[in-house]
């Protein structure tokens, strides 16, 4: 017996890939990672060159020519850079840049010495040794560029304060309402105290299930822009992490070790500054003065004197007629200062911190806001966070500006933080940025 054959009715599938799911109201996102790479990419490249250079040329000195083992030492050192890239691009939300770009940096190329060990390929330790530093240097640099670039799709969800906001954090768009569309928006900005409510759920509750990241806009200016705002400031919002906790017990031992490691250094350059003020304008080369410190405890802050006896008091104009001759390159190498290496010994300042201001600018500045004496919850420093991002205040207004640079040193204080402060007073000084 024959069977018939059935004709199945064609029906008419959809494709079979995700732009069905996209169809029916499916939301596609964009390739942030690699987006986000470009940012390591030119670091990268750098790291590169350089270490091939370094290493060829130290490995070739003695006359070696086994080209085919050197080639292989920098292709995983080329790999080192950039399995780097990828690894602090997954962790783009950690906050000591720093410290983990050098301990990725470091850990990656220990693996590589020891694949390349484990081959027994012959390598120059000497060579290895020298690469190590580029490729942590650039690494390091080039998460704390990732870190601040960012090109996240952010959107502000209104309230009261949002269009000042959206104008101060870069022309930022805000949201029509509650019903708003999310189409393009990666990042969404609230006010915990505005949408945290019944009005707001929905919209909360379609971005954290369509992976739209929630931060407070208060978060979002820390991380943009290294300040805190002060309005909204309050020393219950402290909640330190452990680590920090850690650093601060230690940073007093950092303190001593690095005064007088550099004293060396700092005791001469201080005295020959002292004889020039001295010969220059006769007496007294110190200047000593009452500043607030750590529990708005008074001490006395030495620094050389670098006005004419007699003119001191007051702020420092840019071009004051006060100032000794050749005393204006002396302020802004910030050899006036080094006299407060006594200030860190003694335990009235720290290396790192707040910079400590007269009696008469705290006055003034606790008159228009009392906010400004949580300064006193560390303990003051030579340089400090406001002073290289902000440079010099001459006005209340300056002062509360860099009140707020100095509240994030206060909530965000660690081993980062202070590495960060420190690279940046070396180029502030090298280009003599901020002194008067």
């Amino acid at each position: 017996m024959r069977l018939k054959r059935v004709r199945r009715p064609v029906v008419d599938y959809p494709v079979r890939d995700l732009s069905y799911v996209t169809t029916r109201g499916g939301r596609a996102r964009r390739h942030r990672f690699v987006r986000q790479m470009q940012a390591f990419v030119w670091p990268v490249i750098a790291a590169i060159l350089l270490q091939a250079a370094i290493y060829s040329y130290v490995i070739t000195r003695p006359g070696r020519s086994d080209w085919h083992n050197i080639y292989a030492a920098i292709a995983a050192l080329s790999l080192v850079s950039c399995f780097a890239a990828l690894v602090l691009n997954a962790f783009r939300r950690n906050e000591a840049p720093i410290v983990v770009s050098a301990v990725v940096s470091a850990a990656l190329f220990s693996v590589a010495v020891s694949v390349l060990s484990a081959l027994r390929i012959p390598l120059s330790y000497q060579a290895l040794a020298m690469c190590l530093p580029v490729t942590i240097v650039l690494a390091t640099y080039a998460n704390l560029r990732f870190h601040r670039a960012f090109e996240d799709y952010v959107a502000l969800a209104p309230f009261s304060r949002a269009e000042e906001l959206a104008t101060e954090l870069g022309d930022l768009p805000v949201l029509s309402g509650p019903d708003a569309e999310l189409d393009d928006v990666e990042t969404l900005l609230i006010d915990p105290l505005t949408h945290h409510s019944p009005q707001w759920s929905k919209l909360l509750a379609a971005c954290y299930l369509r992976g739209v990241e929630v931060i407070p806009w208060t978060r979002y200016l820390e991380e943009k822009r290294g300040r805190l705002d002060v309005a909204s400031f309050e020393t219950s919002h402290l909640a330190y992490r452990p680590g920090q906790l850690i650093y601060a017990r230690c940073k007093r031992f950092f303190d001593i070790c690095a005064a007088i490691a550099t004293l060396p250094i700092t005791i001469p350059v201080a005295l020959l500054t002292a004889l020039y003020i001295y010969s220059r304008d006769r007496g007294p080369v110190l200047f000593v003065q009452i500043r607030r410190g750590y529990g708005d405890r008074r001490f006395r802050m030495y620094k050389l004197r670098t006005m004419y006896q007699g003119t001191g008091g007051g702020s420092t104009g840019v071009k004051d007629k006060r100032i000794i001759p050749g005393c204006r390159l002396i302020r802004k190498l910030r050899f006036d200062e080094l006299p407060q290496i006594m200030n860190i010994l003694h335990g009235d300042m720290s290396l790192i911190g707040p910079r400590p201001v007269a009696e008469y600018v705290s006055r003034s500045s606790e008159a228009v806001e009392p906010k400004y004496a949580f300064r006193s919850l560390v303990l003051p420093g030579i340089t400090g966070w406001a002073q290289v991002t902000t440079g010099y205040a001459g006005t209340t207004e300056e002062e509360l500006e860099k009140l707020s640079y100095d509240l994030y040193y206060v909530k965000h204080l660690s081993l980062d933080l202070d590495l960060l402060i420190l690279f940046r007073t070396i180029k502030t000084v090298l280009f003599g940025l901020g002194a008067r």
